[in-house]
């Protein structure tokens, strides 16, 4: 592998994607996708959050996880936003081809799971979507 950590470059890349559906943006402000910690400022909001990298001997498995958080009494706008990540950040490689990154190549890339969360207080609603990407080293 590299001396670079794939969760990066995966970050980076769903960043991308979602910057380029249409469907999202008239849910969420372009600004407001962003790596921040803890409860957003902003509502609404698509948080690029925690990372990890199982390494293999040729390649690497990456997960993302993304917070999604509305200012609302129900999940309506948060399962819209849900959904539209979930088609952004649809790639198959067979299909679409390859994902190129900075260090790695991201052959494959899918949201293996999505939740939702209510705010006992009912004033948020919260998404939670998790990302897994097939991750090789490029080349130096």
């Amino acid at each position: 592998m590299t001396a670079f950590d794939p969760s990066l470059d995966l970050q980076k890349a769903i960043r991308q994607r979602l910057l380029a559906s249409a469907e999202l943006l008239a849910l969420v402000d372009p600004d407001a996708i962003i790596d921040a910690n803890g409860r957003p400022e902003r509502m609404s909001c698509v948080q690029l959050g925690e990372g990890q990298t199982l390494f293999r001997r040729w390649d690497a498995t990456t997960h993302a996880t993304l917070h999604v958080w509305f200012q609302e009494p129900g999940l309506v706008q948060c399962k819209q936003a849900v959904s539209a990540i979930v088609e952004a950040l649809r790639v198959d490689a067979q299909v679409s081809g390859v994902l190129v990154l900075d260090h790695f190549t991201c052959h494959d890339l899918m949201v293996t799971q999505t939740r939702y969360l209510r705010d006992p207080h009912a004033s948020f609603s919260h998404g939670i979507v998790t990302v897994a990407g097939i991750m090789t080293a490029r080349a130096a």
